[in-house]
């Protein structure tokens, strides 16, 4: 074959290669999560393609197109319980957490960092360092952790105080993580308003829960109870937890490794009027357990 033809042959590849991803990139009823994918012992699985996972919507399952990196910066706001409930756990967080916003905010691909906010609610939620990548200003935040004299816990009202803030600013990638002592709530948002804007937020929420789990009846315990069931499940976070503080330094570590090795996985959706009620991912390989976000519609058109 002569120099001429390679030649040919070799741009006419190329056109086709473009004009096939310029296709599937133009296509309108395509959808994204980003997505964990663990192993049995919570480390994150490298390497998976769009063979490896299963997306589903209302059960119906859906043609995984492309999976890459969710390189997306993320807003994480690290919600600490700073009331008087907390008072033996605020240590153990204080120690644990520059680790943890220090393995977030470090730059990643390009110039993209993630942003941190820490936020105390014993008695109303009360913003400790705004969101920033910079170490100084979180560590200036960490060490406002302190616990409240005479305090209860608002664990609910700054969950849904965090979530309404991130879909007025229409935050791309929101993040909660939830660190709170086990015991009574003294939230005035009920469940269903809490979990409402959880879902309009489009943000995963992550609930390390400190001691032996409340048992109590009454309806503030109860509404708190209901979103720690839901929330995490529904957004594609977890619940954990832990008997004792101590391990709270190697679950963040764990966290923040799942958090910034997640994948954007994308598929394609058919013309419909009506958006799904439910979407699922899962993995196909066996062992390894996928968690997933859907991607809210204006987010991924600004990408």
């Amino acid at each position: 074959m002569t120099l001429r033809r390679l030649f040919g042959v070799a741009i006419g590849l190329a056109t086709l290669g473009l004009a096939s991803q310029t296709r599937l990139d133009a296509q309108p009823n395509l959808r994204s999560m980003y997505v964990s994918v663990v192993d049995d012992a919570g480390a994150p699985a490298p390497g998976l393609g769009p063979s490896d996972f299963m997306v589903r919507e209302d059960n119906t399952a859906r043609e995984v197109l492309r999976v890459g990196p969710a390189d997306e910066p993320m807003q994480i706001a690290v919600l600490v319980d700073t009331s008087q409930a907390a008072r033996s756990d605020i240590p153990h967080m204080r120690t644990a957490l520059p680790a943890f916003v220090a393995a977030l905010t470090q730059a990643s691909q390009g110039e993209w960092k993630n942003q941190v906010a820490i936020i105390g609610f014993g008695e109303r939620p009360t913003i400790l360092a705004e969101y920033t990548s910079l170490p100084a200003a979180l560590q200036k935040g960490i060490d406002r952790i302190w616990p409240m004299p005479s305090s209860g816990p608002y664990l609910l009202d700054a969950i849904s105080e965090t979530s309404q803030g991130f879909k007025k600013r229409e935050v791309q990638r929101p993040v909660i993580i939830a660190i709170a002592a086990e015991g009574e709530e003294l939230s005035y948002a009920g469940y269903e308003q809490v979990l409402d804007r959880l879902s309009s937020a489009g943000a995963p929420l992550y609930a390390l829960m400190l001691g032996t789990p409340n048992t109590s009846t009454r309806d503030e315990s109860r509404n708190r109870q209901i979103v720690l069931d839901r929330g995490p499940a529904s957004s594609g976070g977890y619940r954990e937890q832990l008997l004792t503080s101590m391990a709270l330094d190697g679950k963040l570590k764990l966290l923040a490794n799942q958090l910034t090795h997640q994948y954007l996985v994308t598929y394609s959706r058919p013309e419909s009027l009506i958006p799904p009620e439910r979407i699922t991912v899962a993995a196909t390989k066996p062992g390894l357990t996928a968690r997933g976000t859907p991607v809210k519609v204006a987010a991924k058109a600004a990408r």
